[in-house]
């Protein structure tokens, strides 16, 4: 683990305790099972207000706190231990991320500030397909005016039902271009989207959505770029999720071998399976090493973020991927009932690791920036 600062320190602490004791998996259940459009507790969403979570990564003089994406991350990894449900990593961190890179300072000033209130959600619309594939796009937006309408669907959109504005992405003339989008604009439609993991995902219809050229994130036409920025911010994020989710899922299969009997003995006596363990244990460890470096990156400004986020993204892929599955498969039949937590956690893992690209999507990309 990386050395932490007294700060970082103290707010992994918090949200460690915060989350276990406000935010069990528990209360996810509940909240599946309640069929809530929202797909998640506003009570806890308020919680992580009042908590300061939504400003992290922004600057003090826009009402954040400005403490950067590693301690965001500590956060994420707690969150992604308890399966909290809610729209801090699509809003505080990619939407605000965006915003941070992209926005003027016409914009900065608009928006950050309720960011990191809570009163605004802004999250990314970028995938049209089922899989992640941000150039593939069909969405245009034409020259109207002093505007654009925006003309085409994005699918898959993160708390897509609880946005108060989409920063979307375009096709324009000579390129790609961003715009932030209000969510209650004419000619914006909503469709939810059932996936394993419960989330708020939703569909996007724009027809003939008129926005100004004030809509405009970064410059018209070179967006490609910005793109890449913002979603890589999201890709490291989504890895300390993921790598909270893999660790819970260890820990629960390490209690479990300690736990379970059979033929006599705890079952993690058996040679094989404590072998098992520990091979999990130091892929677990060198995914954390990974995903810290990504985050670091990003608080460093470095050259080589992509490097370092699909590398990231990949390796905390690949143990998640293989831990779910010794998850179920340690727990025998129990593992698959749905009294039992186990699923939840294999649900979540399947739908996390393809967000922003999958284990193969990073692999190619990692390859490809080093010349292969």
């Amino acid at each position: 683990m990386a050395a932490l600062t007294e700060v970082q320190s103290m707010i992994r602490d918090q949200a460690k305790t915060w989350i276990r004791e406000e935010s069990p998996v528990e209360k996810f259940r509940q909240m599946r099972d309640s069929g809530s459009d929202l797909r998640y507790v506003p009570e806890t969403w308020s919680g992580m207000i009042e908590m300061g979570w939504p400003g992290i990564i922004i600057p003090e003089q826009y009402g954040g706190s400005g403490l950067g994406y590693l301690t965001f991350g500590l956060v994420l990894e707690e969150i992604g231990r308890h399966l909290t449900a809610s729209p801090l990593f699509a809003s505080a961190l990619v939407g605000a991320s965006g915003i941070l890179i992209g926005g003027n300072e016409e914009q900065k000033q608009n928006l950050l500030p309720r960011i990191a209130d809570g009163s605004a959600i802004i999250t990314l619309a970028v995938d049209e397909g089922p899989r992640h594939d941000p150039y593939r796009m069909e969405m245009e937006a034409k020259k109207s005016g002093s505007g654009f309408l925006l003309e085409g669907t994005k699918t898959f959109v993160q708390e897509g039902l609880a946005a108060t504005d989409f920063i979307v992405a375009a096709k324009t003339k000579k390129g790609i271009t961003l715009f932030v989008v209000p969510g209650n604009e004419k000619g914006i439609s909503r469709e939810p989207i059932n996936t394993m993991d419960s989330r708020g995902y939703a569909s996007l219809s724009f027809s003939n959505v008129q926005i100004e050229s004030t809509n405009v994130l970064g410059s018209l036409d070179e967006g490609s770029d910005l793109l890449d920025r913002i979603l890589d911010c999201g890709r490291a994020g989504l890895s300390a999720e993921m790598l909270g989710t893999g660790a819970q899922a260890f820990d629960m299969t390490l209690d479990y071998l300690k736990t379970r009997e059979q033929f006599g003995r705890v079952i993690g006596s058996f040679q094989a399976l404590g072998h098992r363990a520990a091979d999990l244990f130091g892929k677990m460890e060198l995914s954390r090493s990974c995903m810290e470096a990504a985050l670091r990156s990003l608080d460093d400004q470095a050259s080589d973020i992509p490097e370092k986020v699909s590398l990231s993204k990949a390796k905390v892929g690949d143990f998640l991927y293989e831990m779910s599955n010794q998850l179920i498969q340690i727990h025998g039949g129990i593992g698959m009932t749905d009294e039992f937590d186990a699923g939840f956690y294999l649900k979540r893992a399947r739908v996390i690791e393809a967000c922003f690209g999958n284990r193969a999507f990073h692999k190619d990309r990692y390859a490809r920036l080093f010349g292969f």
